[in-house]
């Protein structure tokens, strides 16, 4: 059978199918024993699957840009194993979308987490300002002043932030936090506190501070168990009650937008000539 007429530079749509169906397999399926895609190795395969004459690399680039398939391409992904996934996260969204009515009826959403290993550094050579046709050209030695941790909490309805440096983020460091933060919340009949699995989050201090809050016995013997704080933590019936995000699913906690904002902000390029430096303008930067 003949196949149908097409114009010039034009290729029949089986032909096309062709090259987004290889695109879209691994390299190994076709017998190609590279690990990522060339145009090149596409078109060798393209060649191997039979019926196609041969086809430029310009045009298979052409017909993968017109259907947005960029094999060249890949992104890490962390798959959540957690059986309840589906289930936390829709509680979770759920106080993010009433956030603002809850507030106004007396209830407080907020996301708290750390940014660790934030590193204290100083070119060794000055920065070249941008410049017509020539972007801003920073050195690549440094001179390394140390590290620091920031403990932040995000009000979600009102988008302030309260916040701690330190250098340590232990499970003392965590509910100093939390105790600095209640200390300037308004007064709410309930506060919703959105945090991750780690085990800071949960610790037996943590657990004294909430029992103190919500006026409830604390007894540590009945909270031996991480499951068994996570629990208490979690209990509906509490002032305070810890909502924890999936396992693998901490991305579902909004601070962590804010703390995206930080470091292209002002942590990506910085330039700290000592520790008193950075936290200074740190400072300045968070009050802003």
């Amino acid at each position: 059978m003949r196949r149908a007429q097409v114009g010039r530079g034009a290729f029949p749509p089986a032909e096309r199918v062709d090259i987004l169906s290889i695109a879209t397999q691994k390299p190994t399926d076709t017998h190609c024993p590279a690990t990522r895609w060339s145009m090149d190795d596409i078109a060798t395969a393209l060649l191997h699957h039979g019926a196609h004459s041969g086809m430029s690399r310009s045009s298979i680039w052409r017909i993968l840009d017109e259907a947005d398939i960029k094999p060249h391409r890949s992104v890490y992904w962390l798959n959540s194993h957690d059986p309840a996934f589906a289930g936390k996260a829709h509680v979770i969204c759920q106080l993010y979308v009433n956030a603002l009515r809850f507030y106004q009826e007396g209830r407080l959403v907020i996301c708290v987490d750390e940014k660790t290993g934030m590193q204290i550094l100083q070119r060794k050579y000055p920065t070249q300002l941008v410049q017509a046709g020539q972007p801003e050209k920073r050195e690549h030695e440094y001179i390394r002043h140390g590290v620091r941790a920031l403990l932040a909490s995000f009000l979600v309805p009102t988008g302030q932030v309260l916040w701690n440096l330190g250098v340590t983020r232990t499970s003392e460091d965590f509910a100093a936090h939390l105790a600095h933060v209640v200390r300037q919340l308004p007064d709410m009949a309930r506060y919703d506190w959105v945090l991750d699995n780690l085990n800071t989050h949960w610790s037996l201090e943590v657990c004294q501070l909430v029992a103190g809050w919500c006026k409830r016995p604390f007894e540590p013997k009945m909270l031996q168990r991480g499951i068994q704080r996570r629990a208490f933590l979690s209990d509906l019936g509490h002032k305070h009650v810890f909502h924890f995000t999936p396992i693998h699913g901490s991305w579902l906690n909004q601070v962590e937008l804010w703390f995206s904002v930080l470091a292209r902000r002002f942590l990506k390029r910085g330039d700290f000539g000592s520790v008193e430096d950075f936290e200074g303008r740190l400072g300045e930067y968070l009050e802003v």
